[in-house]
């Protein structure tokens, strides 16, 4: 009877404050996760709204083809005045 009161003693001197340490460390971790993913979402959110404009990169490649087809009809035309004031 009396190694059992012993045993309850050692377990409460003991083991039970070292639980209770590791317990503590565990629920400061895990409270630490919160703002980590907290940035973590910030910086995904600010990502994401960073590739809004890449839809617009086909517009602009379709604006570019228009230009420099414009241009090239304009250099042709070029051709044609100089041809046709060399020859005058």
């Amino acid at each position: 009877m009396i190694l059992e009161w012993i045993g309850a003693a050692i377990l409460l001197l003991v083991v039970l404050p070292v639980v209770i340490y590791l317990l503590a460390e565990v629920l400061t971790s895990a409270r630490s996760i919160v703002p980590s993913v907290e940035r973590i979402a910030r910086a995904a959110h600010a990502g994401s709204t960073d590739l809004d404009a890449a839809a617009l990169l086909l517009t602009t490649q379709e604006q570019a083809i228009k230009t420099i087809a414009a241009a090239a009809d304009y250099g042709g035309s070029l051709d044609v005045i100089i041809d046709d004031v060399e020859g005058a």
